[in-house]
C-alpha cells in the first residue's frame, strides 16, 4: 500500500513540476547514497567547482515523500536528471544519468533470491524507458547489471564512475585521519577500514542482536579486547564504518579501544566529505560481501574478507558470482583468531594477492584514467 501511495505522489508532483521550463544549463542530482561513495554527490561537487556556469541542484535524501514543492520546481527544470538508483526524470525533453551505486556482486532484479517477479518487471521497464545514459566501467559491470535489471547495451557507456575519482585523491592525509578519529600521532602504522554490507537483509534477528551487543564483525570467537591489543601491537588502526541501518542500533557510536573508532556520518557531514574521499588514506580494506572491494582494486591495496556468513548470503539473496572464495582476491576469515592472524601477516608487508586484485581491477574498470566527472559532464553537455 505503501509503495502505491508514494507511486501516486510521484505522479502527481510531475504534473507540478511540468509547469516549469527546461533550463539547458540546469543539472539536479537525486542522491540516494548518502555520503558513502556517492556518484551523485561527488559529481555535483566537481560540477560546482569546475563548471560554475552550470546551476547543480542536490536533491537528499532521494526518495522522499516529504520534499518541498520549490524543490519539485527545482528538478523539472533541470534539463538533466542524474540519479544513483532508480532512473527518474520529469519528462521526455530531459536526459537522465544513471550512476547507480556500485557494481554489483549481490543478485538483484530478476537474478535475486528475494525479490517479486511484478516489481521486477516494474523496474526493467523503468530503466529502458528512463535511464538515457548509463554509466559504465567495464564491460563485465554492463553484462551483470543486464543480467540483473535488463538494461539494453545502448544505454551504456563507459564513462567510468565519479566516485573513482575520489578515491584517487583522497582530501586528507593519514596522519590527519588518525588525528580526527583516533587523537594520535603514529608515524610507523598501516589504517584499515571495515565496511560490511547490509546485514539486515538476512532477517536474522541474531545477526542484529550481536550487533547491538557491541560485535560489529558478527563473528563467533569476537572480543574486541583481544582485537584491540593485536591492532596496538601491530601499530595498526581500524576504522568502523556500517551500513548506515546498522549504525541506527548503537546508541552512541564511539569505542573504548585504543586503535578502534567508529566513522559516522556526522564527521563526513561536517567536513563536506565523502567517504570514498578517505578510502585513498587508508592501507587496508576489511569487509564480507560489499561491492566496495571491486572499487577498492583501483588502489591495489590488501582485502580480507569475512566470509562467516556466506552459506545464509547465498540462499538468501544469492552471489552473482562463484564460488565465493575464487572470486574475491584476498584472504577470507571466518573465526578472529583467523582476522588476527591475516593482520599479523599485513603488518609484516606480506601480499599474495596482488596479482588476483590487478587481474580482477582490468576486468571491472575498463574506463579511460582520466577524470570520470569531466568525461561524463563533456558527453551529457556535448551530445544532448
Amino acid at each position: 500500500m505503501k509503495s502505491f501511495l508514494f507511486r501516486l505522489y510521484l505522479q502527481v508532483m510531475k504534473l507540478w513540476a511540468r509547469l516549469t521550463r527546461i533550463n539547458n544549463k540546469k543539472i539536479v542530482v537525486l542522491n540516494g547514497a548518502g555520503r558513502s561513495g556517492s556518484n551523485g554527490y561527488l559529481f555535483a561537487k566537481y560540477v560546482k567547482k569546475h563548471h560554475p556556469d552550470y546551476t547543480v541542484t542536490l536533491v537528499e535524501p532521494w526518495p522522499s515523500s516529504h520534499l518541498s514543492f520549490a524543490t519539485w520546481r527545482e528538478i523539472g527544470a533541470a534539463k538533466f536528471v542524474l540519479t544513483t538508483h532508480q532512473p527518474f526524470k520529469i519528462r521526455k525533453s530531459q536526459v537522465n544519468v544513471q550512476f547507480w551505486h556500485g557494481i554489483p556482486l549481490k543478485r538483484m532484479g530478476i537474478m535475486a533470491n528475494n525479490t517479486r517477479a511484478r516489481d521486477n518487471k516494474r523496474n526493467q521497464k523503468l530503466w529502458r524507458k528512463t535511464a538515457d545514459i548509463v554509466c559504465s566501467s567495464s564491460d563485465l559491470y554492463e553484462s551483470l547489471m543486464s543480467a540483473c535489471i535488463g538494461v539494453s547495451a545502448n544505454q551504456y557507456r563507459q564513462l567510468g564512475f565519479p566516485r573513482l575519482d575520489a578515491l584517487q585523491h583522497p582530501v586528507v592525509s593519514q596522519k590527519q585521519l588518525l588525528h580526527d578519529l583516533f587523537g594520535v600521532v603514529d608515524d610507523h602504522t598501516q589504517v584499515g577500514i571495515y565496511m560490511p554490507t547490509f546485514r539486515y537483509e538476512l532477517d536474522d534477528e541474531n545477526v542484529l542482536e550481536q550487533i547491538k551487543a557491541g560485535n560489529f564483525l558478527t563473528l563467533a570467537d569476537f572480543d574486541a579486547a583481544t582485537l584491540n591489543a593485536a591492532l596496538k601491537e601491530q601499530h595498526q588502526y581500524l576504522i568502523v564504518k556500517l551500513h548506515p541501518y546498522e549504525m541506527k542500533l548503537f546508541d552512541h557510536l564511539s569505542s573504548q579501544f585504543s586503535n578502534i573508532a567508529f566513522l559516522n556520518n556526522d564527521y563526513l557531514a561536517q567536513n563536506d566529505y565523502d567517504l570514498y574521499e578517505l578510502l585513498g588514506a587508508t592501507d587496508f580494506l576489511l569487509t564480507d560481501f560489499s561491492s566496495i572491494y571491486f572499487d577498492y582494486l583501483n588502489l591495489d591495496k590488501p582485502e580480507i574478507f569475512i566470509t562467516n556468513y556466506l552459506k545464509e548470503y547465498e540462499q538468501t539473496r544469492g552471489l552473482l558470482m562463484g564460488p565465493y572464495e575464487e572470486v574475491v582476491p584476498g584472504q577470507c576469515v571466518n573465526q578472529q583468531a583467523e582476522l588476527i592472524e591475516a593482520l599479523e601477516q599485513l603488518a609484516r608487508g606480506k601480499d599474495d594477492y596482488q596479482p588476483k586484485r590487478q587481474y580482477w581491477r582490468c576486468l571491472t574498470n575498463q574506463a579511460p584514467v582520466q577524470s570520470a566527472c569531466e568525461q561524463i559532464f563533456a558527453f551529457m553537455t556535448q551530445n544532448y
